[in-house]
């Protein structure tokens, strides 16, 4: 039967009653159900009353954790849930001979599955009188639901109730808000007459902006401080229950009640004759997708609306002010989405599989849920292990089932007898299963939380509700009385009833794992017990900070953030879990605490997903591994881990296990055919790289079909492979040996030891050579390992001519680079190389000159025409055309490496030097008897170099005369170039020692000495005296007399050099003066002209350093003959620039910006050189002369063609 009737009609009290006329609850009890606990007890006092006897005698009440019910008794008033839990016990519910369920308009959980339910269960028991009422109900639907075969159940209406309630809509004006609505409704409602207000608002938040606008409004008819202003009282569900016994007690002034919609239905605030509706409500609704509660405001029904109006006019004619218009409310769907279509059904779903009912898909439910909800179930169940993959029930799953709680909260009590750690989670999932019992007053936010902090962790808020159990133990366990410790829990904001209905659950959950036959521990759980034990039943609520911002990424995608009421003494960490996560404004986690990823892991093996990357064979642990990554609902647990790739996918192991291990060889092992193997591979590799040849070795496919087609397919790692090598070879000799026939592709006849030496001998000096084939690379082509001590030995002349294999192909790429006259008269080049090779060989030129200057003689004689050096673009050969030089110290580890070996000296060679010289300069002496002073050659032959053994490397000394000034001395040096600009310097001082006559008659006898030296000082040149002049141009004149090649290695070549120059010294003395007179000349012209040049400042600076670089001191003597003779030549080019310089300024600019990143260049790879010699440099240096003469004066004529965009090649061909 179903009845309805408008709310104040009185079915609640007048249905059980007329049960009772009618002759019901003889065979059974009559039970009646309503939604809540505070109801059905009123309920239960309101009908003893009426029927005149003592509760619990005719009519009695159970709610959850208090019974008050005597045998015998006729009527039962319960909440649904009661009801629901007896289906467990009585499936058939045998205790009850009809049911009334009251308020059915709600459609919660529990009511639409006992409707569900009951409509099953009416076909058992055709004796069961059910009764369907409420106010608001969808009639003709339940009718429908309880139809039988003949006809849908009965329907009574219910006509009638005390007063009439008006009902007015009073739409928001235009920029007005809700609370300034609210002021204006109220304001209406106190002109109408005297009576309480009821004002319906979506939550707290709204309650409290509300109160404070009132508390600041003026009333119609009231002051401030005038008694007949109204009083505000607050009216929600997590209220102390102190300020809701408020609500519902009598008060001399008039009141506005401020109330969410927990006093919509069943709830009677007294007095109340007027209410303003907002139309708003904030519902929970489930995210199927985020899986998560949403808490967001919602127009009502209009079932919503007729109840709040319903809630006025019970004590006078009432008005209800709806803040919406008419058309609003007709537009408003007529009832409430049913709780089941807006929450998850895991608990539904598990209770069904527990009475082996009909799955949820055929249950009948008035709406049944869609498709994507029970999936959600079934998927909430697997996770916690409750269902198996075909949806049927697990012995967990069982377990779970007996317990009255959350499937969640079951989960976690299972797991906390798992983990030790029973006893503390009995506490909080009993904290879960109540309110929070800690208060926070709006009005005293700040001093509640102060009181809080003493329960608050550094960690968790877990056990901080741990931490509030044992205080509040303690204080009961120490109580002096009753009302002393309400006090206490009041003053630290802690509501005492909340606080006994969660000792009441736990006392029940207690009770239930006792029958379930589990113990609590006896020893306290760790950090790690406990919360492991919670994420068992909380995997959908972990999140881990990101790096983007603020938020934790959360399960599927969703991000939240921590309560902003969260009580941590510490910020959160990176990982945490939450007990809720609730949608208000944005996604909050309620109640979390920090875990540790490894945990996750631990309880939620069966939902990870996993992924493997990067497949490779592993040397160290001998089997082919891979990268694993680990998700759980797309959040990443770990990755990075590397793990057996056999239990994955074992034919791709043994291919990668093949290919790695040995057709790549990257396995260390003592299996014979392996050694013969490696070895065999490594010869011919080293073949390629000396040839530059990629080609001599088979593919490494073929390797791998080698061995796959004998390696058994079970064989995927070493361990399973040496077992079976090891029985295979007993019978089968030389197994998987390959030949060198095997694996050669081409013919190797050429790549011979003559061709491509192991070791490099210079001079005496044994050093070690590489061969590497990687264009590009640093390592390519051939590398000299030389000894740091060794470094000043190497001949750099004869590393120009690298090895016999590697020098046709350089020829040939030094032939190529030739002006195309030149080039056109030596085709074919492949030839000329050859033959240069052989001539070279036959005349040990590699041991004697340098490659350059050896081909361009050699071209000279072939096609007769006038060749330099810098005809060669030496720039254009690749990298691998010169010697790498790789420098190491003592003990083998490398100190630097590269192609420009004077660099390298310039890095390294002092330190080499200095350990050399003294020990081979006292070995030498001792060894060729030459007297410690000498003042001329007395003594036997010096030879060209002495050798010397250091480290087991024979090292190599050039000895050389020292000036000493008035006597020469012997010194040993390790570098030739230094030996020879010393031995210069002494032999020069050995032949004016001997020729001292015509030293003398130079000093006296050299016309105009004076006017050149006065002119040399007036125009800033580096003798300020004219002894400093006639000093160089002595020297000068002695190395053009006596110290041309070859110089004098013993006493009568010395004699024979006296005699040969003795009578050319006064020509070439006067000679050098001519030029100087010549110079100084030039110079003092152009001095007249710098003078003008203060216009143009950056000229005069470049001339300036020009003019410098040009007369360093001793520029006489340093500068080579030829190119001092060109001295004039570059003065009159300055001249020339200067004069076209007052013509066109810009083109003077123009040029200088092309030369000066020349220049700048020279001269940071003259700085890098740290004062060691270098042929190279010194020829660019004088090209950079040339080029001046070529881009500012080119009517002067350069003695070569010289460009900018040539010097820029030398200078890529000098940093190799």
């Amino acid at each position: 039967m179903i009845v309805c009737g408008e709310t104040g009609s009185g079915k609640t009290t007048q249905l059980p009653k007329i049960c009772l006329e009618l002759g019901r609850g003889t065979s059974g009890l009559i039970g009646h159900t309503q939604p809540r606990r505070l109801a059905a007890t009123s309920v239960a006092r309101r009908l003893a009353q009426e029927l005149n006897t003592e509760l619990g005698v005719i009519v009695g009440y159970q709610i959850r954790f208090t019974e008050r019910i005597n045998p015998g008794a006729w009527v039962k008033l319960m909440t649904d849930g009661i009801l629901l839990a007896e289906t467990q016990a009585d499936p058939d519910l045998r205790h009850y001979d009809t049911l009334i369920i009251d308020e059915a308009h709600e459609r919660s959980l529990n009511i639409d599955f006992l409707l569900g339910y009951l409509k099953h269960l009416l076909a058992r028991r055709p004796d069961l009188k059910i009764i369907i009422t409420s106010a608001t109900i969808d009639a003709e639907k339940f009718a429908q639901h309880f139809a039988s075969r003949k006809a849908p159940a009965p329907v009574i209406n219910v006509s009638g109730r005390l007063f009439p309630v008006e009902v007015r809509y009073a739409p928001l004006l235009k920029d007005e808000d809700l609370n300034e609505a609210i002021c204006r409704a109220s304001d209406e409602l106190m002109r109408a007459g005297p009576g309480d207000i009821l004002v319906f608002l979506p939550g707290e938040r709204e309650i409290k902006e509300a109160s404070e606008a009132l508390r600041k409004h003026h009333f119609a008819g009231s002051t401030a401080l005038h008694a007949s202003r109204p009083e505000l009282i607050p009216l929600f569900a997590r209220l102390s229950a102190q300020d809701q016994q408020r609500v519902f007690s009598p008060s001399p002034n008039r009141r506005i009640v401020l109330a969410t919609n927990v006093a919509e239905t069943s709830l009677t605030v007294p007095g109340i004759r007027y209410v303003i509706d907002s139309g708003l409500a904030r519902v929970k609704r489930y995210s199927f997708r985020n899986k998560v509660e949403q808490l967001g405001v919602e127009a009502i029904s209009q079932a919503a609306a007729n109840q709040r109006a319903g809630r006025c006019g019970r004590v006078a004619a009432g008005i209800c002010i709806r803040l919406y218009d008419e058309e609003d409310f007709a537009k408003r769907p007529k009832f409430t989405d049913p709780e089941i279509l807006r929450s998850s059904l895991a608990n539904v779903v598990l209770r069904m599989k527990a009475l082996r009912l009909v799955d949820i898909e055929f249950f009948p439910f008035i709406d049944p849920p869609i498709r994507r909800a029970i999936a959600d179930g079934y998927s909430l169940l697997q996770e916690l292990g409750a269902l198996d993959e075909r949806n049927q029930l697990t012995n967990l799953g069982r377990q779970l089932a007996k317990l009255p709680v959350d499937p969640k909260i079951g989960r976690m009590i299972l797991a906390g007898a798992e983990y030790h750690a029973l006893k503390e989670i009995l506490i909080i999932a009993s904290a879960l299963s109540t309110q929070d019992p800690r208060d926070r007053p709006a009005e005293k936010q700040n001093a509640a939380d102060e009181a809080h902090k003493k329960f608050a962790d550094e960690k968790s808020e877990f056990s901080s509700l741990l931490k509030l159990w044992e205080w509040f133990s303690d204080r009961l366990a120490h109580k002096q009385s009753h009302r002393k410790l309400m006090q206490e829990c009041r003053a630290n904001f802690v509501n005492p009833l909340r606080l006994r209905e969660w000792k009441d659950v736990h006392s029940q959950l207690v009770q239930l794992v006792h029958e379930a036959g589990l113990r609590e521990n006896t020893a306290a759980a760790t950090y790690e017990q406990l919360h492991t034990a919670l994420l068992t039943g909380l995997l959908g609520n972990i999140g881990c900070k990101t790096d983007e911002d603020a938020t934790w990424l959360g399960a599927r995608g969703i991000r939240f953030l921590p309560h902003p009421g969260v009580m941590l003494t510490k910020k959160p960490g990176k990982w945490l879990i939450a007990a809720e996560l609730v949608e208000t404004t944005r996604l909050y986690g309620r109640n979390i605490a920090n875990i540790e990823p490894a945990w996750i892991e631990r309880v939620a093996k069966h939902l990870i997903i996993k992924a493997w990357s990067e497949p490779r064979w592993d040397p160290k642990t001998l089997q082919v591994v891979a990268n694993e990554r680990g998700t759980l609902y797309g959040i990443l647990i770990y990755h990075g881990r590397r793990v057996s790739y056999v239990g994955i996918d074992a034919v791709a192991a043994r291919e990668i296990f093949i290919r790695e291990a040995l057709a790549t060889r990257d396995w260390e092992t003592s299996l014979p055919f392996f050694a013969h193997n490696n070895r065999l591979i490594r010869e011919i590799e080293a073949m390629e790289h000396k040839a530059r040849r990629p080609d001599f070795l088979v593919d490494e496919d073929l390797l791998y079909q080698f061995y796959d087609s004998q390696v058994p397919a079970e064989v995927n790692n070493a361990v399973s492979f040496e077992r079976w090598y090891r029985e295979k070879s007993k019978t089968q000799d030389k197994l998987l040996f390959l030949s060198k026939e095997d694996i050669l592709k081409r013919d190797i006849t050429g790549i011979t030891y003559d061709a491509y030496p192991k070791k490099l001998m210079l001079r005496a000096l044994e050093l070690k050579l590489d061969y590497h084939f990687e264009p590009g690379s640093l390592k390519d082509g051939v590398t000299l390992t030389v000894p740091v001590f060794a470094l000043n030995q190497v001949d750099a002349l004869a590393c120009e001519w690298l090895v016999p294999g590697m020098l046709k192909e350089k020829v040939t790429g030094l032939l190529k680079s030739l002006p195309p006259k030149v080039r056109h008269r030596l085709q074919p080049l492949a030839d000329t190389s050859l033959a240069f090779i052989e001539q070279a060989q036959a005349q040990a030129w590699p041991q004697t000159r340098s490659l350059i200057e050896a081909l361009r003689d050699f071209c000279k004689e072939k096609t007769g025409l006038h060749l330099s050096l810098t005809d060669f673009k030496v720039e254009t050969l690749a990298a691998h055309h010169f010697m790498n030089y790789r420098v190491i110290d003592e003990h083998g580890r490398m100190l630097d490496a590269g192609r420009n070996l004077a660099q390298l000296r310039a890095l390294y060679g002092n330190q080499a030097q200095l350990i050399f010289s003294d020990h081979a300069t006292q070995q030498a002496s001792e060894t060729l008897d030459i007297p410690e002073h000498f003042t001329d050659w007395t003594f036997g032959p010096l030879p060209e170099l002495i050798e010397m053994e250091r480290s087991g490397k024979v090292l190599v000394g050039f000895p050389a005369f020292r000036d000493e000034g008035d006597f020469v001395t012997l010194e040993v040096l390790d570098d030739e170039i230094a030996a020879r600009a010393m031995h210069k310097s002494g032999l020069r001082r050995l032949f004016m020692l001997k020729m001292k006559d015509q030293l003398r008659a130079l000093e006296k006898n050299l016309p105009s000495i004076s006017n050149v030296a006065m002119q040399a000082r007036s125009y800033g040149l580096p003798y300020p005296t004219q002894a400093e002049l006639l000093t160089e141009i002595i020297e000068a004149t002695f190395d053009r007399a006596f110290l041309q090649e070859p110089w004098p290695m013993d006493a009568p070549t010395f004699q024979k050099q006296c005699e040969a120059g003795k009578g050319r010294v006064t020509l070439i003395a006067q000679e050098i003066l001519r030029l100087l007179q010549i110079i100084v000349t030039e110079l003092g012209n152009l001095q007249k002209k710098i003078a003008l040049l203060k216009p143009f400042p950056g000229v005069l600076q470049d001339i300036q350093g020009q003019i410098a670089s040009l007369f360093p001191k001793r520029f006489i003597c340093e500068t080579p003959a030829l190119q001092l003779s060109h001295y004039p030549r570059y003065l009159k080019a300055i001249n020339i620039r200067i004069d076209k310089l007052k013509a066109d300024p810009a083109r003077d600019a123009r040029l200088q910006a092309d030369f000066l990143p020349l220049q700048i260049r020279y001269q940071k790879q003259r700085a890098a050189q740290k004062g060691q010699m270098d042929r190279q440099l010194d020829e660019l240096r004088w090209l950079l002369e040339e080029l001046r003469v070529g881009l500012f004066a080119q009517e002067l004529k350069t003695p070569t063609p010289v460009s900018v965009k040539r010097l820029l090649k030398v200078f890529e061909s000098l940093n190799r």
